[in-house]
């Protein structure tokens, strides 16, 4: 009777163990490398351990931050959908510059996924403003400040004075001096998007300039509308009030296609819009990215 109670318990706990451990393998071989992005040390506790090895040190965690964000923008490694941790990313990238400043891809990374993804307009600035103090010579920083000024907060004076950093640094180039005069006016914002996207695309590898590349051809979509819009209003004295009414009128030869997969519109102050919001993910879900890089240095 004894053995026979010790035989049934063992294969109930064997039963029990193929239950737990089938399921297990399964996710661990779907899972997603957004897990795997881990904790990073404090800045602080890094610049101890790394001694002189600081900059190898930064570009490697650096190199991380990027495998792990090209692994989660990949469908095939991302099969769950989960939505990138930006908030680890943050953390990441703000250990990485402690470490070595003068890093610009830190700073190209920043810049990408905390405005376009995140919406931390001002953090990311304060990612760039950092990278300012140690990288006299850069025009990129300055440049990706004001555009964040200018094109998102809508603080053109602080927008004049980055440009005229970067026109400074550059020994006067006719872009910065320009934007620098002009703070960016609404009839040419999404051409200065454009070309602030190419800025960046050029600067960077990998699923991040894929993700610039799309944003640029999302952006170009925007423009065409923005154009047949324009003669629109110029020969009927009114906006239309539809993307399918330029089509049909013969301003667009055919509608847009969103590559987030949204649908333009115009909204009912006239300006291009998509159910998509330029965002493969809903990056509300992910807003908490905690100011960890946020802090002035």
């Amino acid at each position: 009777m004894k053995v026979r109670y010790h035989y049934i318990a063992g294969v109930i706990l064997i039963c029990l163990y193929i239950a737990i451990i089938i399921p297990f393998t399964n996710y661990m071989h779907s899972k997603p490398y957004v897990e795997k992005l881990g904790l990073i040390p404090s800045a602080k506790a890094l610049k101890f351990i790394t001694a002189d090895q600081k900059e190898l040190a930064a570009a490697s965690i650096i190199s991380k931050a990027y495998m792990y964000y090209g692994g989660i923008m990949d469908p095939e490694s991302n099969k769950l959908n989960v939505p990138p941790d930006y908030a680890a990313i943050s953390r990441t990238l703000f250990a990485a510059l402690q470490l070595d400043p003068y890093n610009t891809d830190g700073y190209y990374f920043a810049q990408s996924f905390l405005t376009w993804d995140v919406h931390q307009y001002q953090v990311a600035n304060n990612f760039l403003e950092h990278g300012m103090k140690y990288r006299t010579w850069d025009t990129q920083l300055p440049f990706f400040a004001g555009f964040n000024y200018a094109y998102f907060l809508k603080d053109y004076k602080k927008a004049a004075e980055m440009y005229q950093i970067a026109a400074t640094r550059s020994g006067g180039s006719k872009l910065y001096s320009d934007l620098a005069g002009r703070y960016m006016q609404d009839g040419g914002e999404t051409e200065m998007a454009i070309l602030y996207l190419k800025s960046l695309e050029k600067g960077s590898r990998g699923a991040l300039q894929e993700s610039y590349q799309k944003r640029i051809s999302a952006f170009e979509m925007v423009s065409l509308i923005e154009q047949a819009r324009d003669r629109f209003k110029a020969d009927h004295h009114k906006l239309p009030d539809s993307v399918e009414t330029l089509f049909t009128s013969g301003y667009l030869k055919e509608i847009p296609k969103d590559p987030y997969g949204g649908t333009f519109y115009i909204d009912t102050d006239g300006k291009v819009k998509t159910t998509s919001k330029f965002a493969d993910f809903d990056a509300k879900k992910s807003e908490k990215a905690e100011a960890t890089g946020g802090n002035k240095n």
